[in-house]
This record gives structure tokens, C-alpha cells and sequence, in this order.
């Protein structure tokens, strides 16, 4: 009978942390989601700026080479600082590349959703009792080594971006979780408050 306690206490506490870890997984990989969409909002204005000086700079050329001479002089001078600041803004763009960030962000998310699901496996298969205790905490090991290095190579995040996810997924912005907005993440056979409802009923 104790044997079985502690059994069931060691379950518990396994399934409690791999919920824990899959929620934390879920916020990130909502960010990350984010950060792309942000980042590719930021290079389509970008671009437009760039088509829009560029098309002033050539019409402040155009006026300045075509038109009258008394107003050469102030299309040339406002073709100059409109031609420096698409080339500080092509510089920008060649430093730091929001299409390219967005690439970034979308591979991590992307790699992050498979282990979101991998988390849910864990704890489906615990739920149906087809996983024993050694093999689910082998599995969620392996889960972490591969969380190492996604988080070593994944592009920073903003907290705009989390801002932005936190609101989304309808939690607050902390990374502790209680078990009903883990709830919300899981399909109804896995949520502990239809389990508890099954059980009082």
C-alpha cells in the first residue's frame, strides 16, 4: 500500500513538472510566433520608406536638373537629406535584417512546437497509464537536452512580443501556471478539472 503511495506521489510530481515545462513551451513559442510577425511588419515599412525616398530622390534630381533655376537650389539641398536618410536606412538594413530575424524566429517557433507536442505525448501517455514513471522521466530529459539547444541558438525575444503572446494566450505575464490556464492549453481528456469532475460525479 505505501509502495503504491509513493508511486502515485512520484507520478504526481513528474506529471506536475512536465506540465510546468509544456506551459513555459507554450508561452515561448507564442513569442517567438510574434517576433516574426513583428519583424515582418517592421521590413514592410521599411520597404515602403525605401520605395518612398527613393522616389523623392529622384524627383528632387529631376526638378533640380529640369526645372526652374530659382527653385534648383532647394530641390537639390532636399534631395541630399532625403538621399542621406535612405542610405542610413539601407545601413540599418544591412546590419540588422528584420526579414531575416523573422526567419529566425519562425524556425525556432517552429522546432519549439515539436516539443510542445512532444510534452503533451508525455503526459497523454501518462494520463493513460501507457508510460511508467522511468521511461516518461528518460523522455523529458531528452526533451531538455534538445530545449538546451534551441534556446543557445534562438534569436533573442522582445517583451513586446511577450506582451503581445501573453495577451493572446489569455494568462498573465508570469512563467508559473496554475493548473487552469495550463487547462486552457490542453485538450479536454487531459485537463485536471475534467478529471476532477469525472472523479466527484
Amino acid at each position: 500500500m505505501e509502495q503504491t503511495t509513493q508511486v502515485e506521489l512520484g507520478r504526481s510530481a513528474l506529471e506536475a513538472q512536465v506540465r510546468e515545462c509544456f506551459g513555459r513551451v507554450v508561452y515561448s513559442t507564442k513569442t517567438h510566433e510574434k517576433c516574426a510577425d513583428l519583424c515582418m511588419g517592421r521590413l514592410q515599412w521599411i520597404k515602403i520608406a525605401q520605395i518612398v525616398l527613393s522616389a523623392l530622390t529622384t524627383g528632387g534630381l529631376l526638378t533640380a536638373l529640369l526645372g526652374d533655376p530659382k527653385v534648383t537650389y532647394g530641390a537639390t539641398v532636399a534631395s541630399t537629406v532625403v538621399s542621406t536618410i535612405l542610405l542610413v536606412l539601407s545601413a540599418y538594413m544591412k546590419d540588422v535584417d528584420p526579414g531575416q530575424q523573422a526567419e529566425k524566429h519562425k524556425k525556432t517557433a517552429s522546432e519549439l512546437w515539436d516539443i510542445r507536442e512532444s510534452y503533451l505525448s508525455i503526459l497523454s501517455d501518462l494520463h493513460d497509464g501507457h508510460l511508467d514513471i522511468p521511461a516518461a522521466r528518460e523522455k523529458r530529459d531528452e526533451l531538455q537536452e534538445r530545449l538546451v539547444g534551441i534556446y543557445a541558438a534562438a534569436p533573442r525575444t522582445t517583451s513586446k512580443a511577450y506582451g503581445i503572446a501573453s495577451d493572446g494566450l489569455k494568462n498573465q505575464e508570469e512563467m508559473t501556471f496554475s493548473d487552469e490556464e495550463i487547462d486552457k492549453f490542453l485538450p479536454a481528456a487531459l485537463r485536471r478539472s475534467s478529471i476532477t469532475d469525472r472523479g466527484g460525479a
